[in-house]
């Protein structure tokens, strides 16, 4: 039982890498559109004003944007492709398809009942639980359903995509009957979170007065909620109603009335008053983006094994400049939300932690998310007004608290965070472990019991993996004529060590297991 749980848990770890593993690349992008679109870069470079460039620009941020936007599409195709033994493109086919008809069922639902939400001119859909994807108005069930629909298109996909049908039924055999399964199913999860999501995010909500009537702890809860749901999509909920909604205070400007945090710290930029209301305190969600991502992006860097620092400190970086500069944090979270759960929990703490200390500590700074726009403009402000030379002290004590606690957890409980995954460990010497030769490939399918007992055949960055029916037939010594830097053997689950060409050694592999 225990090696079953343990295999299906390493199965679903290695299906989330699949759809992230580009992120990092997207992370690099967006800092250039980043930097490109930058007031303060533009004022010192004023070349970059010239409007190709301001175009170019806006283009690479929103693509990118577009991609992290849509990370719930990205989970229902590739985690079917990642869980699929067989014909991995199909999966992914029938994933989208999948999703397609989970939305269609969603909205046709909302449409059905009356139940569509009118967007704001302002925030749109944002903090009405509903969220336009793919063209189509649905329940916002933000990666979640994405990943859970993804989760039950492989394993689906796994059960039904080998059965076969005689005489006339025989064209509705394979992966087209995983279509037709998978398309009553994803209407059935469409109608279930229509029903089901809507209470969770209805919890959430409720706990929007106990956050307001319970002052600091309250702030905290506030911070923690709006990181620990981020996987969900629920922080919406959180954060929403205190900076647009009267939640977030009240402020009396003559005649008018101004209501949500958001908005109190818009007119009280200009007005002449000693310091910023307490309404500020509800925009300091993006404090840990501006500072506390630093230090998890060095906790990152600093654990990783030693032959892959470089790798990881240039995947790394640029993510945590997107973090600080452009508010963007999921391409940093999703990698280890999935595969270190007790960190995310941690850091939702600490986040909360440090906007209570900003009230304990008198700070009414502006902590927008970008910390250059930050800078700018709390020191135009003044101190007087706001404080920021506290919150500074504070923005550098909470990247060592987060690169301190973070890089002791890592290490104390062997998460295998960037850097540190079993797969990522490749040398030069493996990288020259070149494999060009029938002899070898047959050598490799031999030392693993021959064709007949392997049932799937994978890899990740650097092994080739294996699943076998009868262990005992695996000889190490047959596997070993091929140069490899490694056998790790976890039950009928064999994995190879060869380096960065694996994928080609997979595919000789697969090429042999098919033509014999």
């Amino acid at each position: 039982m225990k090696e079953k749980l343990l295999g299906g848990l390493e199965t679903f770890a290695k299906a989330m890498v699949q759809p992230l593993m580009y992120l990092s690349s997207a992370g690099i992008l967006m800092v250039i559109g980043v930097l490109l679109t930058n007031d303060i870069l533009t004022g010192v470079i004023p070349f970059l004003k010239w409007e190709p460039i301001q175009i170019f620009g806006d283009l690479i941020y929103n693509c990118v944007m577009a991609i992290i936007n849509n990370l719930s599409v990205i989970f229902a195709i590739g985690i079917p492709a990642a869980l699929a033994k067989k014909e991995k493109h199909k999966a992914a086919l029938i994933g989208f398809m999948s999703y397609f008809i989970y939305l269609t069922t969603s909205n046709t639902i909302l449409t059905a009942l009356e139940q569509l939400a009118e967007p704001s001119k302002m925030l749109g859909l944002i903090g009405t639980g509903q969220a336009t994807i793919l063209g189509i108005q649905v329940v916002d069930t933000s990666v979640f359903g994405g990943i859970i629909l993804g989760c039950i298109t492989g394993y689906i996909f796994n059960r039904t995509s080998q059965k076969t049908f005689k005489g006339a039924l025989q064209i509705y055999s394979g992966a087209n009957f995983s279509f037709i399964c998978m398309f009553f199913v994803a209407i059935l999860f469409g109608v279930a979170m229509n029903y089901v999501w809507p209470l969770a995010q209805q919890g959430i909500a409720s706990l929007a007065n106990v956050i307001k009537n319970t002052g600091t702890f309250g702030l905290f809860l506030y911070g923690f909620l709006e990181r620990i749901l981020v996987p969900t999509g629920l922080h919406h909920l959180i954060y929403t109603p205190f900076q647009f909604s009267d939640l977030g205070g009240v402020l009396q400007v003559g005649s008018e009335t101004v209501a949500g945090a958001y908005a109190i710290v818009m007119t009280e930029m200009n007005m002449p008053i000693e310091r910023f209301s307490e309404s500020i305190y509800y925009m300091a969600t993006g404090f840990t983006k501006m500072f506390g991502y630093i230090g998890i992006g060095a906790a990152f860097i600093h654990t990783a094994h030693k032959h892959n620092k470089k790798k990881v400190r240039a995947a790394i970086i640029p993510l945590i400049v997107t973090a600080a500069l452009a508010s963007v944090t999921e391409p940093l979270d999703f990698m280890f939300v999935f595969c270190a759960p007790l960190l995310f929990v941690v850091h939702s703490v600490i986040s909360g932690l440090f906007i209570a200390l900003l009230k304990i500590f008198d700070v009414t700074a502006f902590c927008g998310g970008n910390l250059l726009v930050s800078i700018i403009m709390n020191t135009t402000v003044g101190a007087a007004k706001t404080n920021w030379p506290v919150m500074m002290i504070l923005g550098i004590v909470q990247i060592l608290v987060y690169f301190i606690v973070f890089s002791f957890l890592i290490k104390k409980f062997n998460f295998k965070t960037p850097g540190r995954e079993d797969e990522e460990i490749a040398t030069d010497k493996e990288q020259s472990n070149k494999i060009n030769s029938d002899t070898n490939i047959e050598n490799i399918i031999n030392g693993l019991g021959g064709k007949e007992n392997i049932n799937t055949v994978e890899n990740c960055i650097t092994r080739l993996r294996v699943n076998v029916k009868d262990e005992s037939l695996i000889n190490e010594d047959t596997i070993n004529l091929t140069p490899n830097s490694g056998i790790v053997r976890k039950g009928k689950n064999i994995q190879i060590i060869f380096g960065l060409h694996v994928p080609d050694v997979r595919r000789s592999v697969a090429d042999y297991l098919e033509a014999y």
